[in-house]
């Protein structure tokens, strides 16, 4: 596995694959990799990429009072897992490498950007599109992997890239979760003990939702909503939103059908966790 800290290494290495013929998968990280992010990467090898990630904190996604100083963060470590996943190149760069002293330009997917996550934390979204579209005029990948835990992520990703025409397919992959059923998540590692307790009633109301669709056949968003608020208004959590929505617009919907989400997002003690179930 080679690693790069500069852009000029990374698209040397990136060049050098593509000349060899081959096709070139990214997974772009923040870094303290869990079983999501290997789930991503054993998607792209399986399609027969060369396989790059990436490992960079992006400042711009974060706002003034949330975690970017305590984010967790561990390079060695995370170096071992890629290597055991037989990654092919990481990219390391640090904020310097990745932005200019004045680093004037913004990319913002207006109306998708305003709502739920972005309606809670203002602005997210547009660091997260200025730093995805950066990654990707540095490597230039033909397939890109984003994990379906974080869909309005997902979502408007694959619409900047359909709006700004960048040549890569944007490959979505499903929600992997831990052995008691919570979504892998670099910030699981801020949950004590009896906060991950309670946080588990978030992945059994999912769970619990998909099985009243699809068994019970009931459609109607608000009966499901309201057994949603139910269930986790029995455990000790703030509700941040519940919502049913358009994967493509993420306007309400009044009834689940194709191309259709629940998305809901929580505080457990101080840690925000968002988890969905969708009809794609």
């Amino acid at each position: 596995m080679e690693i790069a800290e500069k852009k000029e290494h990374i698209r040397k290495i990136v060049r050098r694959a593509r000349f060899e013929g081959k096709t070139i998968g990214f997974v772009p990280t923040m870094g303290y990799l869990h079983k999501g992010h290997v789930h991503l990467i054993e998607r792209s090898r399986e399609d027969g990429c060369f396989t790059v990630v990436s490992i960079f904190v992006n400042p711009l996604q974060f706002g003034p009072s949330e975690d970017f100083e305590r984010y967790p963060r561990n390079v060695e470590r995370d170096i071992e897992i890629l290597k055991e996943a037989s990654v092919d190149a990481v990219f390391i760069p640090s904020n310097e490498e990745m932005y200019h002293v004045q680093h004037l330009t913004e990319i913002n997917v207006l109306k998708l950007s305003e709502k739920l996550e972005g309606a809670i934390r203002p602005g997210h979204f547009k660091g997260v599109c200025i730093v995805v579209a950066k990654l990707f005029n540095i490597i230039q990948p033909d397939r890109a992997y984003f994990g379906w835990k974080d869909a309005q992520q997902l979502i408007i990703i694959k619409k900047m890239v359909a709006d700004l025409d960048f040549p890569v397919e944007i490959v979505p992959v499903p929600t992997v979760r831990d052995e008691d059923g919570l979504a892998s998540s670099s910030r699981n590692i801020y949950l004590s003990s009896e906060e991950r307790k309670k946080a588990l009633i978030l992945s059994k109301t999912l769970h619990k939702l998909k099985e009243m669709v699809e068994l019970d056949k009931i459609s109607d968003t608000k009966i499901l909503i309201a057994e949603a608020k139910k269930m986790i208004s029995s455990e000790n959590v703030v509700i941040q939103y519940i919502e049913a929505v358009s994967l493509e617009t993420f306007e309400p919907v009044s009834r689940i059908e194709k191309n259709t989400g629940i998305l809901v997002a929580i505080k457990a003690g101080d840690v925000r966790l968002i988890d969905n179930v969708i009809w794609d």
